[in-house]
């Protein structure tokens, strides 16, 4: 009875199947965690919160490996994971409405910390319409191309090309305007 017990292939079989999947997974997550975390914080400024979205990431991940036809394909594939459990997350959340009469409004100038060239480029991207930005970001913060951000997207190659051209001309119009105004402001 006992060499019946250790005799069954199956479950060895199956040990032997996760751990190539427990494998596969480790490396994606390695290869990948970095860029999850730095589009996490940027969808979301905060970095606990960018923690929890790239470990319900990793999760689903994990979860859903086996649909991962080609690892080449794994950081879009991981993106996009991400991107939904970020919108998952407003999902779920029910926001407090408060009276905006009622509360003083923080001042948002950069701090002495911050390199005011870097706060300059933030807000003028954050100024950016969603179908502008999120491109631009998935471009320059991501390293994805044309294909990869349009497959994230869910958007023809053609439209994010597009989107990504107008973007980067409202960027160069807007830094434009801020060095003339700066430059009459000083001279």
């Amino acid at each position: 009875m006992i060499k019946k017990f250790f005799s069954n292939k199956k479950a060895s079989t199956t040990v032997c199947l996760n751990m190539d999947k427990q494998k596969r997974y480790e490396a994606l997550v390695r290869a990948w965690h970095q860029d999850l975390y730095r589009y996490a914080y940027w969808l979301c400024h905060d970095p606990h919160i960018a923690e929890d979205l790239v470990q319900e990431t990793c999760l689903r991940a994990w979860k859903s490996l086996d649909n991962l036809q080609d690892d080449n394909a794994a950081k879009a594939w991981l993106i996009t994971i991400l991107r939904r459990e970020n919108a998952r997350r407003f999902e779920r959340k029910q926001l407090d409405l408060v009276d905006i009469d009622d509360h003083h409004i923080a001042d948002t100038k950069p701090s002495v910390e911050m390199d005011t060239e870097q706060y300059l480029l933030h807000r003028l991207i954050m100024k950016l319409a969603p179908e502008y930005r999120e491109p631009l970001i998935l471009q320059v913060m991501a390293g994805f191309n044309g294909d990869e951000i349009a497959e994230i997207l869910n958007l023809n190659r053609n439209t994010v090309m597009t989107r990504l051209f107008r973007a980067r001309n409202q960027l160069k119009e807007q830094l434009e305007k801020k060095t003339t105004q700066q430059g009459n402001h000083h001279g």
